[in-house]
């Protein structure tokens, strides 16, 4: 469409009811006749496109005048994350039932609010009517002028009153207890302060992997030999989309039966053995990098498993936690368990390339009206991602088994689940006061760099503001440091969860292998010996 504006065109005068009018008539490219309004859709796609690149150079001049305090930001991210886990020690409890008292707060207020609506409407005519008497309605509105609604509300939240008080009532102690273990884990990442930057070095091989795999595929994508076929005009030609030889082209009747063709590239392809199993070698670097990715997740995953367990099995803290423990632990899992880890990794790889196989058959199917085939597809899909899930849980704790007592994978991966089976309820609540604890660091770490972040690009702060360049869109470094202090103090917490599931493993060792006797101490510390009502006995001297 831009080239007509690059064509010749001469104005066609008339008139009519005694006005004079000017009609301009274009020809293009291809001798089609265009009128004005076929120009300024041309000229509005041309001002698209200019628009879209002038919005893209300000983007760019936009992160090359703040990218210093952009990285100033992101350190300052980093620095508040560290500062949230080392605090996590003396604040861990505080947040947890902050947040649990005013969860029931809100449901209190929310049990009385429905009341005084319900007793509000008492007389009112029609409120006496039922939900089942109105019927279905589309307006919501409807249903809040009825007093059996505010009665169900009522209801259901005073239900859900009770049932977080008797939760806390009877589950008080293990609460306790992942409570002491969150206080644990910021001690033990004081003690081995290098496992905050371990994340770095997954990252780096997980960069070497998708870089493997891209390479890997552009090569065998483009390794075939070049096929060149026949593209016609808008005129049908019997020749269009067969194959051709750009050299003797020209000498071909093709141009004198189809004036306008051309043979142009079309794809890389071939009729040799290589080319014709090309989808299974693509289908097999696809699997491969599936598996090298989870081996360098799983490597990291055993390598600070062992750094922390370390760190527990330590009976006098800190004089007898070994020296480099993150070193000495990725020495380990690379000298010992390079097998077990592979094995873990290739069980995940599998299940994760069947699920690729059913989102890629779901994709060919959605045009489909075989409704048994589309329920089918989504059942599997559903199965296989729970399947992954599971398989995630089990690998994770198996390579916590795998780092502390060094046996193979499967062993590992039966012990550790049954040892999690046997603590279901401690696992669920240290679950979901881990879960709560990390969300809450992500956004206060997010939320307070993004907020210093707003009033400095948007030059809100006196005196330091001044220093801020001027920019077109402040929206976009503010988006990159919160998305950036996002993702920072992720891998920071991320850290934190394996080092809190390694402490609950070897806490649950430690409660079924000793005894606190002379000869079986218990190692765990003394917090969670007072929770439990556990000691170990002195030594007798000698």
């Amino acid at each position: 469409m831009i080239r007509i504006l690059f064509c010749r065109g001469f104005p066609d005068f008339s008139t009519r009811n005694g006005v004079l009018m000017v009609q301009i008539k274009i020809k293009d490219g291809d001798d089609q006749m265009r009128n004005v309004t076929d120009l300024r859709e041309a000229a509005n796609g041309i001002n698209n496109v200019l628009d879209a690149r002038s919005v893209g150079m300000k983007i760019f001049e936009d992160f090359a005048s703040s990218w210093y305090w952009i990285l100033i930001a992101l350190f300052i991210a980093m620095v508040v994350s560290l500062l949230f886990l080392i605090l996590l020690r003396f604040t861990a409890g505080v947040f947890f039932w902050i947040f649990i008292f005013g969860v029931i707060g809100v449901v209190g207020y929310g049990i009385w609010r429905c009341f005084y609506e319900y007793y509000s409407l008492k007389g009112v005519p029609g409120a006496n009517l039922t939900i089942y008497d109105i019927g279905l309605q589309t307006d919501f509105r409807v249903y809040l002028e009825l007093q059996q609604t505010w009665l169900v509300f009522m209801i259901i939240l005073c239900i859900v009153e009770v049932i977080i008080i008797l939760m806390l009532i009877f589950l008080r102690n293990r609460i306790r207890i992942a409570i002491a273990l969150l206080k644990e884990g910021s001690r033990a990442i004081g003690y081995v302060m290098s496992s905050l930057f371990y994340p770095i070095i997954t990252f780096l091989l997980i960069a070497i992997c998708i870089s493997y795999w891209a390479v890997t595929a552009v090569f065998m994508a483009t390794s075939g030999e070049a096929v060149y076929k026949v593209m016609g005009n808008k005129t049908f030609c019997n020749y269009t989309g067969s194959t051709c030889i750009p050299e003797t082209f020209n000498t071909t009747n093709i141009i004198k039966t189809c004036p306008g063709t051309k043979c142009t590239f079309a794809f890389y392809g071939g009729e040799s053995f290589y080319y014709q199993y090309i989808l299974i070698f693509q289908l097999s670097n696809l699997f491969v990098f599936l598996w090298l990715v989870n081996f360098s997740i799983a490597l990291g995953q055993c390598t600070l498993a062992g750094a922390f367990a370390s760190y527990y099995w330590a009976f006098k803290k800190p004089a007898d936690i070994p020296a480099c423990p993150l070193f000495s632990s990725f020495g380990r899992a690379v000298r010992y368990h390079t097998g077990s880890l592979a094995l873990g990794s290739l069980i995940l790889a599998l299940v994760q390339f069947i699920r690729i196989v059913l989102e890629y058959l779901d994709h060919k199917l959605k045009a489909a009206q075989n409704s048994f085939a589309k329920f089918l597809l989504c059942c599997l899909k559903c199965c296989f991602w729970c399947l992954e899930k599971f398989i995630k849980f089990i690998n994770r704790n198996a390579y916590i088994m795998i780092a502390i007592y060094g046996k193979n994978f499967c062993t590992s991966a039966r012990d550790a689940f049954f040892l999690l089976m046997r603590n279901i309820v401690r696992v669920a609540v240290l679950d979901k006061v881990t879960d709560f604890l990390l969300f809450l660091g992500k956004l206060l770490v997010a939320g307070s760099v993004g907020v210093l972040a707003f009033f400095f690009f948007s030059r809100r702060i006196p005196g330091i503001s001044s220093e801020a360049p001027n920019l077109n869109y402040y929206w976009v470094p503010l988006l990159t440091v919160i998305v950036g202090s996002y993702l920072i103090a992720h891998g920071f917490f991320s850290v934190y969860a394996m080092c809190v599931d390694t402490l609950f493993l070897c806490f649950l060792e430690d409660l079924e292998r000793h005894d606190g006797s002379a000869e079986k101490p218990f190692y765990m510390n003394k917090s969670l010996m007072k929770i439990l009502n556990k000691h170990n006995t002195p030594v007798p001297a000698q």
